[in-house]
């Protein structure tokens, strides 16, 4: 199967969306639902009644399954993501190429079968290519797999919701600063898992046992996972203050054959999570702390992070400015061979929290980023950040994405590590078809350039369509 060209995507996207750029009548606009990141979180029973079909290709976003109840249908969706990159310096050409340039392109397309109000059946395929890219990895290749595929069940009673969910899904936490769906790569992270989750007025406790799915990209449908990784959690929630989220969480992290600088073997890490964000006044503000605790092999675990983002939205002003802080720190391994891993794991990272351009990761780093995002147009989302970055300890390596030390950098150097520019833009085109372009540049430290590596340059441009 041969990769979609980019004008297979404008051709998609003008057949499949030139009804959602008209105005919906307002009793439309009440029951049809925003497309989401998510598509098993979507509910089209709002279309069971035919008058509200109103858009090309309706009749197949609600196809009646029991007449007898509006509850009962199936939808059939698609999602279509292609991105252009260039990146002239991956991981700062130390160890790979100089330079690359290359399309990421992602094709999902899903089954949603609501057999009634309580039981739900969801799939979703997806063919991920980079053509075009000199080093493919697992995070940029899935070739004809299936990404989702899971059983759910929910009920209401006066009491609570319940809901359950067993087989392929994915997961994500908060900001997903450690535990993520992993958008920004190509290929979003999976879990074989069983999932429950009770919501009673301001309370919500989860908890889920998975193992991660590990993704292959020679053949179709080779996609596995194992015993050897697996990801457990019990999480507490609960809504403070009106609508602020106070939240707390144990994970048990386990994987064999582990390899960091300082430890090899089977590793048993446990999580300590807790985590509080709202708004109030015009501010808004999320911090997050996670301690890690175990074992690799014969080592014990001592790692921690703290992860921060507050801001103020100047409402009064055009273009509503928002002024933003960002703040993050993780633990590197103090000494060799002390019997102490000290590198902190981020786990499940987002590949977009710092930036696109995959130069920054969660270990031995400490972070800060002042931005500003304005909104000068409906739609439309502009903003501008510079951050500046250091080692939590020289005696560990500097990081790039998702967890990869930048060779020749452990135990050199200075805390010192580099500072980025970056510059984004957001637009919505029409409902489920957005663009977005980001421009990163970042100038190595001494370290990195002591090293062989040189300062990096990134241009990503993104069109996404959801039908």
């Amino acid at each position: 199967m041969s990769g979609i060209r980019p004008g297979v995507v404008v051709a998609l996207c003008v057949l499949l969306g030139a009804g959602a750029r008209a105005e919906d009548a307002t009793s439309d606009a009440v029951t049809r639902p925003a497309t989401k990141t998510n598509r098993w979180a979507e509910d089209w029973s709002g279309l069971a009644d035919p008058a509200k079909r109103t858009q090309p290709f309706d009749d197949l976003k609600y196809i009646p399954l029991f007449a007898a109840d509006p509850k009962s249908y199936l939808s059939l969706g698609l999602t279509l993501r292609e991105r252009f990159e260039s990146n002239r310096t991956p991981a700062f050409g130390i160890g790979g190429p100089r330079g690359d340039a290359y399309l990421l392109q992602r094709l999902q397309i899903h089954l949603d079968a609501r057999l009634n109000e309580n039981w739900q059946i969801f799939a979703q395929i997806e063919d991920v290519r980079a053509p075009g890219k000199r080093v493919i990895t697992s995070v940029d290749e899935n070739i004809l797999d299936l990404r989702l595929a899971f059983l759910s069940y929910s009920r209401t009673a006066e009491a609570g919701t319940f809901k359950a969910r067993a087989g392929r899904q994915d997961f994500a936490f908060d900001l997903q600063r450690f535990v993520s769906s992993r958008d920004g790569p190509n290929v979003r992270q999976s879990f074989d898992a069983l999932w429950a989750d009770w919501e009673s007025g301001p309370w919500r406790v989860l908890g889920f046992i998975s193992q991660p799915v590990q993704y292959r990209f020679v053949e179709p449908f080779d996609d596995i996972s194992t015993k050897a990784f697996a990801f457990s959690t019990l999480r507490v929630e609960r809504k403070v203050f009106g609508d602020q989220e106070l939240s707390a969480y144990w994970g048990l992290y386990e994987r064999d054959g582990a390899r960091f600088l300082d430890a090899t073997g089977n590793e048993r890490r446990h999580v300590l999570d807790i985590r509080y964000a709202g708004s109030a006044g015009g501010f808004d503000w999320d911090l997050e702390a996670m301690g890690q605790f175990g074992r690799v092999g014969r080592d014990d675990i001592a790692a921690w992070a703290v992860g921060s983002r507050v801001g103020y939205t100047l409402a009064d002003l055009p273009w509503l400015p928002r002024l933003g802080l960002q703040g993050d720190a993780a633990s590197g391994d103090r000494r060799r061979d002390d019997g102490v891993l000290g590198t902190f794991n981020p786990l499940f990272p987002n590949g977009y929290y710092f930036t696109l351009a995959g130069y920054t990761s969660y270990a031995n780093l400490l972070h800060l980023k002042p931005s500003l995002t304005v909104r000068p147009a409906a739609g439309l989302a502009v903003s501008a950040a510079l951050g500046l970055q250091w080692r939590q300890t020289t005696s560990d390596a500097i990081y790039v994405q998702p967890s990869n030390p930048v060779p020749g950098t452990a135990g050199r150097g200075h805390l010192w590590s580099g500072a980025y520019g970056q510059l984004r833009a957001d637009y919505v085109f029409a409902p489920g078809l957005t663009g977005a372009v980001e421009a990163v540049r970042f100038a190595a430290g001494d370290t990195i350039r002591r090293a062989g590596g040189k300062d990096g340059t990134y241009l990503g441009v993104e069109l996404r369509y959801a039908w």
